[in-house]
Formats: C-alpha cells, structure tokens, sequence
C-alpha cells in the first residue's frame, strides 16, 4: 500500500506540470468564412448596404404624394403695434388677438417636367380679444400648379443618376466581403508563413543539438575536425536564435489575425496548409465581361458620365432664361363660424409668372459652362484611362492565376524532393558519409523548398480572391457572387 505522504507529493509534482496549450484548428475556408460573418469590416460592409437602401427608399418617396398637415395654433399676440394715420404720422395701438391657421396639402412632384401639382384646404381662425370678435376665414378646396419654365429640372436627371448609384452600392457590398476574402487571406498566410518558419526553427534547432552531441562523439574519434565542430555549434547557436525570432513572428501574426475576425477566443491558432483548388480554365474575356456587368466600378463609370453630362445642361440652362409659373384655382369664404366657410364660397384665383433673363454678365455665365464642359471632358478622360486600367488588372490576374496553378504544383513537388534529399543527407552525415557543409546545405534547400510552397500557396490564393473581387464572379462554380446581407 502506498503511504499517503507519496500520494501528496504525485500529486503536487502533477498540479505543477503544465497545462497543454488548447489548439484551435482552422482552415483557410473557415477563417474567410469567419471574416465575412464577424469581423468589424463585413459589419461596416452591411451597415453601408443598409444606408445604401434607405437612401434609395427616400429617393423613391420623394417622387410619390405626400400629405402634410401645416399649421399655427396658436398664434397669440400682445403687444403695441404702429399704424400709419391718414395725415401720415403713427400711432402705437395695443393689440391682443389670435392668428390660428390650418392646412392640410396632398402635393405631387411631376418628375418629366420639373413642376409640383397640389391639392388643399385651409381655415383660419381669428380672434379679436380687445373687441371680443371672432372671424373665420377658410379655403374648401384649392388646386395648385408650380412649374419652372426653361429651367434645369433636376427630377430627371436625379431619376437616371440614382438607381445607378443604388445598384453601384449593392455591388459593392458584395465587392466589400470579397475584399474582406482576400484581407484575411492575406492575414491568413501571414501566420501560416510564420507557423511554418516556427516548424522549420524548432526543427532545425532539434537537428542541430543532435548532429552537435554527434558531431562531439565523432571529435573524440577522430572522425571530424575541431573546426567541423564550431561550424555545428555555430548552426545549433543560429537555429536558437531563429526559434526566438519566429515565435515572436508568429505571436503577432496570430494576435493580428484574431483581432481582424474579432475573435476572443483564448485558444492556440494552428492553420492548415490549404491545397490549391482543382485546376481550371478562366476566358480572360468573360472574365471582363464579368467585371463590367457586376463590379460597382463599371457601374460608377456610367455614373459619372451621367453626372458630368447633367452638369453641362444645368450650366446652360440657369445661364438663360429663368422662369417660374404659379397657378392656382380654387374655393374660398369667411364668417363668424367655421361652417359659414363653406357655404357659397367664392372663387379663388392666383396666377404669377416670374421670370429672370441675364443681359449683361460680363461673360460669367459662357464661363460656367466651359467649366462644366471641361469637367465633362476631364470625367470622360478619366473614364477611359480607369476602364484602360480595370481591364489591365483583369488580364494580369487571369495571366497569373494560370501561372500560379503550375507553380504550385511544381514547388510541392520541389518540397518533397527536397525533404527527403535532407533525410538522406542527414543519414549520410550520421555514418560520416557527408560533411558539415553538404549537410548545410541540404538543410537550407530544405527550408528554402518548404517556404517557396507556401509563398507560392499564399501568391495563388490571394491571386484567386483578388480575380474573384475585381470580377464578382465564381470561375471553380462559374457563377456569379451573390450575398444576402
């Protein structure tokens, strides 16, 4: 039988050792997926969509009818006020009355025209507190017409413009997630490239004390020379200050990448090493074809022409002639109760035409509109060289997504070469087949082998994302991206 005092000092020794790292295992799909669900810039993306909508929505209800209740209740006043007097000097008389007025108006912007029909009545209340009167003064019905005449009429152009710029929002919402994809691609790579250096440093930090103890063994043999033996202790000194640097590099790497998806999750990242996709075909033409009809930048291309076109027409027309008509026809009355209002009302008729024609400018309003017609010509311009430079990128990544899919596969294959050339190389050195410098060097073809598949894994991936932002398109599924918010 154990003695109990033994049972408390297996105990202790247990409680001191330390605790397993708990490891959170992630793929490259997962933390993409994470990224567009979670992270601060997806949220941003979503809010910005929803901005997007209402926006639109209120373009829309400015277009339909809108009833409005206007009014004064009340309209009290108390004071002194001056009245002229027949021979022309004034009087301060007092004053204590209240002015109320209501008015309920169904009003319709007329888009192809410029112009705001209306519908309303109205009644008002007077009350004379110094002479105890009240009067009622009312309109039953009246109809309403404000028309610009030769003017620029904004509704029209607003009516093309701002669909546009409610379509450019939805994609890029979409265009906003995808970049997301690719952000955290490259976040992704970074502590992966890291995680991997870190793999490489223990490992040869491991190989090194090894062949280093080995390496003492063989010195008392006669086997190898003093300077063999510093030029392994040299090796096994710089693997250990490799080890300190990558576990530095991959520390930040992984708090960066935790703070991108807002993960609070205490847990150790190990990523995967994701492979690349099944190869495939992309027509750099459909590829373009793509990125016009779904990027929001090739839908702000039209945007802008627009834009600029709708600036050169209001230059010209608020430089000319100016007009504005008035009209309205409709029903009122008066009388000391409400109802009397509607009783026999009169008719009720107001027509007003103003008008403002420049004669002398001194060559102000020929000068707005060269400035508009300039600016038209620089958005052209402009236009063209963006569309010069979209289709650029299309190209180029569709070039390098094709290279990079073979370069993958070669340095996979340059990996494992090179893996099991050091393997033999080492096996070699044990049984003193090989030198020190042999050894080396197979060792750094290794490392070098390992990182170029990554660096090539992590070209190809952020090639593929950056192909799927500037298209909005899904070439492996050939099927456009779509999100749902």
């Amino acid at each position: 039988m154990i003695h109990m005092s033994y049972l408390y000092i297996l105990l202790f020794v247990f409680c001191c050792l330390p605790a397993q790292a708990q490891i959170q295992q992630l793929s490259l799909s997962e933390v993409v997926e994470q990224a567009r669900l979670q992270s601060v810039a997806s949220k941003q993306a979503v809010t910005l969509k929803k901005t997007n909508y209402w926006q639109y929505r209120s373009f829309q209800a400015d277009f339909k009818p809108q009833l409005s209740l206007n009014g004064t209740v009340p309209g009290f006043t108390n004071s002194y006020i001056q009245v002229v007097q027949p021979d022309g000097t004034v009087s301060f008389q007092s004053v204590s009355y209240n002015n109320s007025v209501l008015s309920l108006a169904l009003e319709q912007k007329i888009a192809p025209t410029g112009g705001t029909i209306y519908i309303q009545q109205q009644m008002q209340r007077f009350d004379d507190f110094a002479g105890d009167v009240t009067r009622y003064n009312g309109i039953p019905f009246e109809f309403g017409i404000s028309q610009p005449l030769f003017r620029f009429n904004k509704m029209k152009w607003d009516r093309r413009i701002e669909p546009l710029k409610f379509q450019e929002g939805n994609q890029k919402y979409i265009g906003d997630l995808e970049q997301v994809a690719l952000d955290a691609t490259g976040l992704y790579f970074d502590l992966l490239v890291a995680q991997v250096n870190l793999q490489i440093a223990e490992k040869n930090r491991s190989n090194n004390d090894t062949l280093y103890k080995i390496a003492g063994h063989k010195l008392a043999l006669g086997k190898i020379s003093q300077n063999d033996l510093l030029q392994l202790q040299m090796g096994l000194l710089t693997a250990q200050k490799d080890l300190a640097s990558a576990q530095q590099a991959a520390a930040v790497s992984s708090l960066k990448l935790k703070m991108f998806l807002s993960s609070r999750d205490e847990r150790e990242l190990q990523l995967e090493v994701p492979k690349a996709l099944d190869e495939f075909q992309v027509d750099p033409q459909k590829a373009l074809d793509e990125a016009f009809a779904n990027r929001s930048d090739a839908i702000s291309f039209r945007r802008k022409l627009l834009e600029a076109e709708r600036d050169v027409v209001s230059a010209r027309k608020e430089n000319g002639l100016n007009a504005s008509l008035n009209a309205t026809f409709g029903l009122s009355n008066q009388g000391p109760r409400p109802g009397d209002v509607y009783v026999k009302p009169q008719d009720r008729e107001f027509v007003e035409l103003q008008f403002v024609l420049p004669i002398m400018t001194w060559g102000r309003n020929k000068a707005r509109t060269e400035v508009a017609r300039a600016n038209q010509e620089f958005a052209q311009q402009s236009v063209e060289q963006d569309k010069l430079t979209f289709e650029q990128e299309i190209f180029t990544q569709v070039t390098l997504l094709q290279m990079l899919q073979k370069q993958v596969k070669l340095t996979s294959l340059a990996d494992q070469i090179a893996a099991n050339r050091y393997q033999i190389a080492q096996d070699r050195f044990i049984l003193s087949d090989l030198s020190v410098t042999d050894l080396g060097i197979a060792m750094q073809e290794k490392d070098r082998a390992k990182r170029d598949y990554i660096l090539a894994l992590r070209d190809y991936w952020q090639t593929y994302y950056t192909l799927r932002l500037l298209t909005l398109y899904d070439f492996e599924k050939d099927q456009k991206i779509n999100y749902q918010p």
